[in-house]
């Protein structure tokens, strides 16, 4: 948070509190009781990750990140991830909220369960102080579901209470190993191999970035049993505990990856040397459970990318408006409101997009979902994720601008944004990953046509306003783009996919912008219309800004 004279208090901010889009997204998604409760509950994490948890990760990220403790006074190798307690507290008051437990078990409050919303939520607020630890959380959260939905009662009773622990047993956080040296994202080539013995198996080989090393009780690993096929469908998930009777499992970690951002994360390089493992499931269908787990993986990226936003906007807000520049507050020069009325439009309704999603997510894990619904999960899981990822450091870039030289300085929160949002293009599937999912989803599910019906039903229970007209002529436009480029061949569609993948985002998002808009009115009516004028450009040079018109309006609201 930037210091500047006359600036609030640090105790008084909270970052749930002023954020009434979240609140309305809540208020549409959540029955009465659960959203009373979650009130409550999100207004005290709010103010929480607004002051002791942003300390924390500012000392974390410039003094106390992880260390690796090698080996031990006798030369054994121990392996131990070093923490600072400031971390270990925020690890603490993170999972007692139930972040991760109550997707999972009954919130005792209530006497039901939780879901991804509420959950994706408590993601948000945390994301907007400490993406870095978001990082662990999103394990934890994919090795519950692995457990949750494919263990058999055996394997899932020795692990998932740990795993799901609110402060009520020990916490045992998670991890998903996949990343291998000769491999990276074509999992195929892994070579880990599990071995049959007369208990179970055991794991031999390496895992070349893996997050949270040294901090998981439980790692879901893919690894390839003896005589098993070639290629990514010969692999087998296990659930590998990371110590057995208080000692290491037979893992060791060669050493800490010194990363640009997210400094909170220990990654590494982790050897197996006979780690006993535990089959998850079907042995045969390893890589497609742990798809089901990236897909999760991938929406708490895009919860952590509008986090970073939102995180990036208040600040840049919050300076201009104290900052003086010849004269004036910055606030007061057309070309500031201009940068800040676009940037609230697309932080406000893409996280109204994101939770869009997350709702059909939710029924789509319930099994309540349509076949159709699944594959348009699957498709807005990654054009979603590409396009907030990329946003967040755009976000991230704006704020270091707004602040001057300033934005420079390691007083401020804004260079660790950027550190920290850099990597989100990379974690969980790079935009030429997402791509080829784009281009499987097509092809196999012709998932282009799914979009745009979808879309069209929306716009057809819109009223007619210009921008609507503008939004129905560009999904015209886009859907013959779409149809040429599902009888493009292979090397023709990879050329075209991520250009596609930020069109149909902009228009899912656009949509849902002049459905908000047209639902909730206030500021939101002109949000929309700055939205849809940005996003297709159809201001006309030296006609009237809508941005600086409804300044004052919307900055007031």
């Amino acid at each position: 948070m930037s210091v500047l004279k006359g600036e609030a208090p640090a105790g008084e901010r909270n970052f749930y509190n002023k954020d009434e889009t979240l609140k309305k997204i809540l208020g549409e998604l959540l029955p009465a009781d659960f959203l009373a409760y979650a009130d409550s509950e999100l207004s005290a994490f709010g103010r929480l990750a607004a002051n002791e948890i942003d300390e924390r990760a500012r000392h974390t990220d410039r003094e106390g990140a992880p260390k690796l403790e090698k080996y031990d006074r006798l030369g054994e190798d121990i392996s131990h991830v070093w923490v600072n307690e400031g971390y270990k507290k925020t690890v603490s008051e993170t999972y007692a909220t139930g972040i991760v437990g109550y997707v999972h078990k009954e919130i005792p409050e209530l006497g039901l369960k939780g879901n991804y919303v509420y959950s994706f939520a408590q993601g948000y607020l945390l994301s907007q102080s400490e993406p870095g630890f978001y990082c662990p959380v999103t394990l934890t959260m994919a090795t519950a579901y692995l457990l949750d939905h494919f263990a058999d009662d055996e394997l899932k009773a020795r692990f998932l209470p740990n795993v799901c622990a609110t402060g009520d047993m020990d916490l045992f956080e998670g991890a998903t190993f996949l990343t291998e040296r000769q491999g990276g994202s074509d999992v195929g080539a892994n070579e880990v191999k599990a071995v049959k013995t007369d208990s179970g198996y055991r794991l031999y080989g390496e895992k070349y970035f893996a997050s949270n090393a040294g901090m998981a009780g439980v790692t879901m690993v893919l690894a390839r049993m003896e005589g098993a096929q070639e290629g990514s469908r010969g692999l087998t998930l296990f659930g590998v505990p990371w110590r057995v009777e208080g000692k290491l499992n037979g893992i060791r970690i060669r050493r800490l990856k010194d990363k640009l951002g997210v400094r909170a994360v220990p990654s590494g390089e982790v050897e197996f040397d006979g780690a006993e493992a535990f089959v998850v499931g079907d042995p045969a269908q390893g890589l497609k459970y742990m798809m089901e787990a990236l897909n999760l993986s991938r929406i708490c990226n895009a919860v952590a990318s509008i986090g970073i936003m939102k995180r990036a906007l208040d600040e840049a807000t919050e300076y201009a408006d104290r900052r003086n520049a010849f004269g004036q507050k910055l606030t007061e020069f057309p070309m500031v409101q201009d940068s800040l009325m676009k940037l609230r439009a697309k932080q406000e309704f893409e996280t109204v997009a994101i939770f869009d999603l997350i709702s059909l997510y939710d029924r789509v894990v319930a099994g309540d979902a349509s076949a159709e619904e699944q594959v348009l999960n699957r498709l807005l899981i990654a054009i979603l994720k590409k396009e907030s990822a990329e946003q967040a450091i755009h976000f991230s870039h704006e704020a270091i601008e707004m602040h001057g030289g300033n934005g420079y300085i390691e007083d401020f929160v804004t260079p660790r944004l950027l550190r920290d949002a850099q990597v989100l293009t990379v974690w969980e599937g790079t935009a030429n990953i997402l791509g080829l999912e784009l281009i499987r989803l097509v092809n196999k599910f012709s998932a282009h046509e799914v979009f745009v019906r979808h879309l069209k039903g929306r716009l057809n229970k819109q009223a007619a306003t210009p921008e609507v007209e503008v939004v129905r002529g560009k999904l015209v436009e886009l859907q013959g783009e779409l149809n040429a480029f599902a009888g493009f061949d292979a090397d023709l569609q990879t050329f075209e996919a991520k250009g596609l993948m930020q069109k149909m985002a902009r228009l899912f998002e656009n949509v849902v912008a002049l459905e908000w808009a047209e639902k909730h009115g206030g500021i939101y009516v002109p949000l929309a219309e700055i939205f849809t004028e940005m996003t297709w450009n159809t201001r006309e040079l030296g006609a009237e800004m809508k941005t600086v018109k409804h300044f004052e309006f919307v900055m007031g609201g």
